[in-house]
């Protein structure tokens, strides 16, 4: 018993660094969204069009770094453009356009403007156009000039409908079909399958924190069955009604509420020592909420229309990974030797449960007042 007690003492240290780690970044964002964006158009007569839009400075700065070079601190649009306009060469090394994997060297065309506002910094708009190989049937793109997410908008100007993927920065996209600018069905589902796991892990310590929730009040597996069931059968509702336009609540309202729901499993985990039935109702009733959570964020990444059904259902799985992995990553850090040691509630149940809420309240108040 001694050993097993100390093995347990062991464990508890490894537990709270994991959470404080967790819940010390909870104002963090994971993968930060970049001011960069990216418009395709495939258009009459086998010609392509990209339109890059970023920060005027900020790309001179990552340019000139590349060269070995310093930029000016203050530089104006007109000389912004200049300076881009010289490192021409420079810029085209680190973006690869390419039609059945063949590449090709675009015409580009930069251009310099003020920003919105006067906190907002100039903006590059960078204008690549060419034509497609002939017989190509498919495109991929990549462009390193980032770091951060940025959003690449893809459409066909004879017909189709546009198709946004979301990047990180020098990744390469999915190859899209040149006769509807779709994705290829299997890299559809590969990606939203990705795009719903990381929506989870590490993308949505909210979602994450509700499901240690779950976890925590008991160890047991029916326990947590009974209740991720309810969560998973609630929110796979709400995100298909929601994305078929059949069910529409602001965000203003949602967010909120799923930081209440957060907070309240996590307080009821501090009176409570085993599931009652009127848990099993909240949480479903709360998996209602954080679909319509699920729908915002998919909405922002949006869908391919010609494969809709394959990337909502694509989405949904790679969740549902996401939260079996958070699930499995608390097993395997105390479920599974020390949920049933007496202190196990004390120590870890009630503190744990009480990080949780103190969290979801701060961003209750944050949400509601944003």
């Amino acid at each position: 018993m001694a050993t097993e007690h100390r093995a347990c003492q062991a464990i508890r240290p490894a537990l709270w660094v994991a959470a404080i780690a967790l819940l010390g970044g909870a104002a963090v964002q994971a993968h930060e969204i970049g001011t960069t964006r990216v418009s395709v158009t495939f258009g009459e007569a086998g010609a392509y069009h990209i339109a890059v839009f970023t920060d005027a400075a900020a790309l001179v700065q990552k340019i000139a770094a590349a060269s070995g070079a310093t930029s000016p601190d203050g530089a104006g649009p007109a000389e912004l453009q200049s300076l881009l306009e010289s490192h021409d060469e420079r810029f085209r090394q680190r973006f690869q356009i390419a039609f059945d994997a063949a590449k090709t060297h675009p015409e580009i065309e930069y251009s310099v403007k003020p920003g919105a506002g006067a906190a907002s910094g100039a903006v590059a708009a960078i204008r690549l156009s060419g034509q497609i190989s002939p017989g190509a049937r498919r495109f991929t793109w990549s462009y390193g000039w980032t770091f951060a997410s940025y959003s690449m908008t893809v459409r066909n100007g004879v017909s189709g409908s546009p198709s946004t993927q979301w990047l990180e920065g020098n990744q390469t996209s999915a190859p899209f079909s040149l006769a509807s600018a779709q994705p290829l069905h299997r890299f559809t589902a590969w990606r939203y399958l990705v795009l719903g796991f990381t929506h989870i892990v590490p993308m949505g310590l909210d979602h994450m924190l509700f499901v240690l929730g779950i976890y925590l009040l008991s160890g047991r597996a029916r326990s947590v069955l009974c209740q991720v069931s309810a969560f998973t059968v609630a929110h796979s509702i709400t995100l298909g009604l929601s994305m078929y336009g059949l069910v529409a609540v602001s965000s203003t309202i949602v967010e909120p509420m799923i930081a209440i729901s957060i907070a309240y499993v996590a307080i009821e985990n501090i009176f409570l020592k085993e599931l009652k039935p009127w848990r099993i109702a909240l949480v479903f009733t709360f998996g209602l909420l954080h679909g319509m959570g699920f729908a915002g964020a998919l909405k922002e990444i949006g869908l391919p229309r010609s494969e809709f059904l394959t990337a909502l259902l694509s989405f949904n799985v790679g969740v549902e990974a996401g939260q079996l992995a958070v699930i499995a990553t608390a097993f395997l850090l105390v479920g599974w030797y020390c949920a049933n040691r007496a202190w196990y509630r004390s120590r870890i149940v009630v503190p744990a449960s009480a990080m949780i809420a103190g969290t979801a309240v701060y961003w209750t108040v944050e949400r509601l007042f944003a």
